[in-house]
């Protein structure tokens, strides 16, 4: 049996404990209220997600994945973080994978009965033959979900790194985690309902991974997403715009350049600030590993337009 008094996100909100019966406009003030919580609660835990980015990117190097596993919002949350990774930062889409209990069909209809079964969560991650170059992201709000403590007993045998996510504190997830990042943002608006508070935290900390694990991955130049896949019109727009940010060079010559090198921002940066062909700066880039200031340090007279 599950003890629900003892589980932090289950505890009452005594200050919505009569939401039902204020004006629609009073809900929403209080539910906005709330909501301001969650940031100063992801604030507490900065250390924790700088040192999990850190980690990630380190296994990524050695040619590990990050993988994140979770039920319900926790784990819808980690699938859009995961597959707006390849469009945003250009990268593999089995570079940064989301796995969520109960399979593609609990992503669009709820199977909250999938969140308690142990051995899925290490069936899942044989599927995808996780290995111990891998990174696991635990994700559960209440901190105690079977499915992902299966699928972190397999990660930990393996030896991989293993980082959990949840709003509780000394739970189950976040004793066995390398890296617990428990923000604690309080009651919810609604008792129980994680996809409030929680979600959004969670979703934060996510967001800040990922985007700093892709920064130090180069995939930002400046604030600019560099490595931006121009798949429609809009992004191909964007890329143009990038270029033209970052080089000081027209239109025209910004989509020509771009034309050169099959619409690679990062590419027709270095290829307009260092004066080279596609090819020799595909190699630049290759060499420091995708850093554009880095291939600026070692120009002659370059300097950085951002």
């Amino acid at each position: 049996m599950v003890e629900l008094d003892y589980i932090a996100t289950e505890q009452r909100n005594e200050n919505t404990s009569n939401i039902d019966s204020k004006s629609v406009h009073e809900m929403v003030r209080l539910m906005n209220e709330e909501d301001k919580k969650v940031a100063f609660a992801v604030e507490k835990e900065l250390d924790k997600i700088a040192k999990a980015s850190e980690v990630i990117y380190e296994q990524i190097r050695k040619g590990g994945r990050l993988i994140y596993i979770g039920c319900g919002t926790s784990g819808r949350l980690g699938i859009l973080d995961a597959v707006e990774c390849p469009p945003t930062f250009g990268t593999d889409p089995e570079l940064i994978q989301a796995i969520i209990a109960g399979g593609t069909e609990a992503i669009f209809r709820a199977k909250e009965g999938a969140e308690d079964d142990e051995q899925e969560g290490r069936k899942d991650l044989e599927k995808i033959h996780f290995c111990e170059k891998d990174v696991l992201v635990g994700l559960a709000a209440s901190g105690r979900t079977p499915y992902v403590l299966g699928a972190m007993v397999y990660a930990k045998r393996m030896g991989a790194p293993i980082i959990a996510v949840t709003c509780c504190p000394d739970s189950a997830i976040d004793k066995m985690a390398d890296i617990g990042i428990t923000p604690m943002p309080g009651p919810e608006v609604i008792t129980g309902s994680t996809r409030l508070k929680s979600g959004t935290a969670e979703k934060m900390v996510l967001n800040m991974i990922s985007t700093t694990v892709m920064i130090q991955m180069g995939k930002v130049y400046g604030n600019l997403m560099v490595d931006v896949k121009a798949t429609n019109e809009k992004l191909l727009e964007r890329t143009v715009r990038i270029v033209k940010t970052c080089t000081n060079a027209t239109d025209g010559e910004a989509r020509r350049v771009l034309e050169e090198c099959e619409y690679s921002a990062k590419v027709a940066i270095v290829m307009i600030l260092m004066g080279v062909g596609s090819k020799e700066a595909k190699e630049l880039l290759e060499e420091k590993n995708g850093r554009i200031q880095e291939i600026l340090k070692t120009g002659k007279n370059m300097e950085t337009v951002i």
